[in-house]
């Protein structure tokens, strides 16, 4: 796949990067004031999935990590660990986003579904091994199903809010021959 325009690339990769702020400073408000309930979704990383499978040439892997390693600092996760296994997920959709590209939404949900899974699995494995608090997994369970039926919403969110769409076979050839 060719390169977008600079322009592009800057104005998608601030607007994505003021939508996962702004999320952040909502997941970090004091709004539940102390009642312990349902883990909410991630939209972040919904949102991520979402601009990565729609417009993959306008979001930079730096961007994603680094989104990702604010997040880890400031909800005390282990630094750095979080943010390298959603730049590793969201490469991995990026590279096969071509081949998905003509697959209906259910395939792209259920595929993002086993990324989510993937990523969870990954994270767990990694605490145990060195030995960092693992949260409980009922809850981690329901987060992950939380994201889930999350992501269509946050999809159509994306769609009506920021015209973020899948990218015609027309534009991919544009793309390419930029």
């Amino acid at each position: 796949m060719g390169e977008a325009p600079l322009r592009e690339v800057l104005g998608g990769a601030a607007l994505y990067l003021l939508c996962c702020l702004a999320l952040l400073f909502l997941r970090l408000l004091p709004l539940n004031a102390g009642l312990a309930g349902w883990p909410g979704p991630d939209l972040a990383l919904c949102l991520t999935f979402a601009w990565v499978l729609r417009r993959p040439e306008r979001l930079p892997a730096l961007v994603i990590a680094l989104v990702f390693l604010i997040e880890d600092i400031l909800l005390m996760r282990p630094i750095g660990l979080g943010a390298a296994i959603v730049l590793i997920a969201t490469e991995a959709a990026r590279l096969r986003e071509v081949r998905w590209r003509d697959q209906p939404f259910m395939v792209e949900w259920l595929r993002v579904g086993l990324l989510l899974g993937a990523m969870l699995l990954g994270y767990r494995i990694v605490q145990v091994m060195f030995l960092l608090p693992v949260p409980a997994l009922g809850q981690v369970i329901l987060q992950f199903i939380a994201t889930l039926a999350a992501y269509p919403l946050v999809v159509v969110a994306a769609q009506g809010l920021f015209g973020l769409r899948r990218v015609s076979p027309a534009e991919a050839d544009l793309i390419r021959y930029r």
